[in-house]
């Protein structure tokens, strides 16, 4: 069984976002980048496949500038065992993406694409399910528990009243949820390894994809700030303050 794993490239979630003084984004410049995390925990669970024998192959794919290759370097320390780096210079929609990966899966033949459900910066939620929606394919999305069995996907979904199951045919799309499991942390020796591992690098071109934006940021903001809290001695003083700031 090949396994495609889609990885994107993204501010740390560490870092404290800034605004642009313009307004019209977020700043890039200078600030540290890394996998998102919900793709780390889509790496995780297609290099726990192969370890345990029910996976072949896992390919990372990456669709961004040229430093997106960092990130492919990374799944490749992680387990992966090679890369597809598309070449993209600017903000690309879900739409574009799920076009490119599906022209990758229809190239590469894989019979299961394993993404995070939402990348931490656009948090669009989109890309897993068009993806299969283009394909034809069956969909498990924000997976918490995933159990391969003769031909199928066992599938074990977060929705809002607990948890749910269901089982979807292969191929198919699955989108990973936080709680799926613990990402590893790559070792040294699989770091030097992953420099040897090949990344073959494309273009949206090269899949016939147009990827101009559809869509056009008017304003990007802060979120106003918080104002401090206050005490209280009675029910009746709290009921009053709700009402001053129009919560009731």
């Amino acid at each position: 069984m090949k396994l495609l794993v889609p990885v994107k490239r993204v501010i740390d979630f560490n870092v404290k976002v800034r605004v642009k003084a313009d307004q019209t984004g977020v700043e890039t410049a200078n600030v540290k980048m890394s996998m998102n995390p919900f793709d780390e925990i889509a790496v995780e669970e297609a290099v726990r496949l192969k370890e345990q024998g029910k996976a072949t192959e896992v390919i990372a794919v990456s669709i961004g500038p040229a430093q997106a290759s960092e990130t492919i370097r990374t799944a490749l320390a992680m387990g992966a065992d090679r890369g597809i780096l598309i070449k993209v210079d600017g903000e690309i929609e879900p739409l574009a993406v799920a076009k490119l990966l599906k022209a990758v899966v229809d190239a590469e033949k894989p019979d299961m694409v394993i993404t995070g459900k939402q990348a931490i910066d656009d948090d669009a939620n989109q890309t897993g399910q068009m993806l299969a929606a283009l394909l034809g394919w069956g969909q498990g999305t924000f997976a918490h528990k995933l159990e391969m069995n003769d031909g199928a996907a066992l599938i074990t979904r977060e929705i809002d009243g607990g948890l749910q199951t269901v089982s979807v045919k292969l191929p198919a799309v699955m989108t990973t949820d936080l709680r799926l499991n613990e990402p590893r942390y790559a070792s040294l020796p699989n770091i030097m390894k992953a420099k040897k591992k090949p990344i073959e690098e494309k273009s949206a071109a090269d899949y016939g994809v147009d990827v101009t934006p559809r869509l056009s940021v008017v304003k990007v903001s802060e979120p106003p700030r918080r104002s401090g809290g206050v005490k209280v001695k009675t029910v009746t003083e709290f009921l009053d303050k709700l009402a001053e700031a129009g919560a009731i």
